[in-house]
């Protein structure tokens, strides 16, 4: 692993914590601003459920520095969004007339490492399969790390951490940052086989409510088919733990199980488990470092905005540190009032969402988001 291309050796300004799109957005912005960075990606943890991206990323890509490179090859793209959700009839939202364009049904760790790569290109130290343990913050405020890898071991000092590790929140949460966990929301995923040549499948992504939860399912670039089914954790049905039971549930579903008629079940395999809660930290920030992404706030999929926010909190998360450095006194602050701007539009959407379902009102899955929606309504009301 190399050491800062300035400055002293095993010193960096930044060190960042995940390699994931909050935090390659984050080193490469700090990069490009000229600082000294290390990017740290362990390459572990729960599978990704990310797999969609709406077109408004190119922006987000554009902005970020980053170019078409993460979109230009590996990706299968999306024209429209189904779904089947307040009734069994099935809704369709195209993105033809979408200014940007259509989204994409993404390739997670090409994309990743595409983004890895533009941050390295930029300037930041990129090391793989690496895991950030800051040990302590010394009286000149710098923080001693050590990095773990599969081979080696070595402390680096930095002036600040970016905690971009996603729900685990491993920089934020051991320095006494408050989370507040709004639900118990977790995904089961299971990946189909590809389809038999000649056999089309339906290339969109689908939604489909049902009495304890929700499916979605998504082409993958691959040919095979992600199908992933959320509930909350102490409602799962004890058949998800294995395929044969995941994919009977799977068949009873009316929108899902046509989708995925033609792909073969998968080789023995066990479905994989994912947290998918709503989470935030009260603050994103504190003495040295800064949350990004899941890190900061972490939301339920069904808002297919959560690669869309990890670029933008870390891209704008980056920025504000790179102002605060340079002696910006407001910039910090002005980052907690944008992430709390973004988490209050997101409970506005995520209970509009859940109540527009309302046929399985006496089910405990669905009567938990109505009773949030139901206080979240009366707050507004008294206030």
């Amino acid at each position: 692993m190399p050491d800062s291309p300035t400055g002293d050796a095993g010193r960096y300004e930044v060190v960042v914590a995940g390699g994931g799109p909050a935090g390659a957005a984050a080193a490469l912005t700090l990069a490009r601003a000229g600082r000294t960075v290390l990017l740290a990606d362990s390459g572990t943890g729960p599978p990704k459920l990310g797999q969609a991206l709406p077109s408004a990323a190119r922006v987000l890509l554009h902005d970020l520095g980053a170019g078409e490179q993460p979109l230009t090859a590996g990706h299968m793209t999306c024209y429209a969004n189904l779904s089947s959700w307040g009734s069994t009839t099935l809704g369709r939202t195209d993105f033809i007339n979408d200014p940007n364009g259509p989204g994409w049904h993404l390739d997670r760790k090409r994309f990743d490492r595409c983004l890895r790569q533009a941050a390295r290109a930029a300037g930041a130290q990129v090391a793989e399969r690496t895991i950030v343990r800051p040990r302590t913050r010394q009286p000149d405020g710098r923080w001693a790390v050590a990095l773990r890898g599969p081979a080696s071991q070595r402390l680096v000092q930095c002036d600040w951490l970016v905690d971009a590790s996603g729900r685990s929140q491993a920089i934020a949460s051991p320095h006494r940052a408050g989370r507040r966990r709004t639900d118990r929301l977790i995904a089961t995923c299971l990946e189909l086989a590809p389809a038999p040549t000649g056999r089309a499948t339906e290339t969109s992504s689908l939604v489909e409510s049902t009495a304890d939860g929700w499916w979605y399912t998504a082409p993958l670039p691959n040919g095979r088919r992600l199908v992933a089914y959320f509930t909350d954790a102490d409602l799962a049905a004890p058949a998800l733990r294995d395929a044969p039971g995941f994919l009977r549930l799977m068949r009873n579903t009316r929108h899902i199980a046509v989708r995925t008629h033609a792909h073969p079940a998968p080789a023995p395999v066990l479905p994989r488990r994912a947290p998918a809660h709503s989470s935030h930290l009260d603050q994103p920030t504190g003495e040295g470092w800064i949350a990004v992404g899941d890190a900061a706030s972490a939301f339920d999929p069904i808002s297919s905005q959560g690669i869309l926010t990890a670029l933008y909190t870390g891209m704008t998360g980056a920025a504000a540190l790179h102002a605060h450095l340079d002696g910006d006194t407001g910039a910090l602050d002005a980052y907690r009032t944008n992430v709390a701007a973004l988490l209050a539009a997101y409970r506005r959407n995520h209970h509009a969402v859940y109540a527009l379902e309302h046929r399985w009102h006496d089910r405990p899955f669905w009567q938990r988001r109505h009773a949030t929606l139901a206080q979240h309504t009366t707050r507004k009301e008294s206030a």
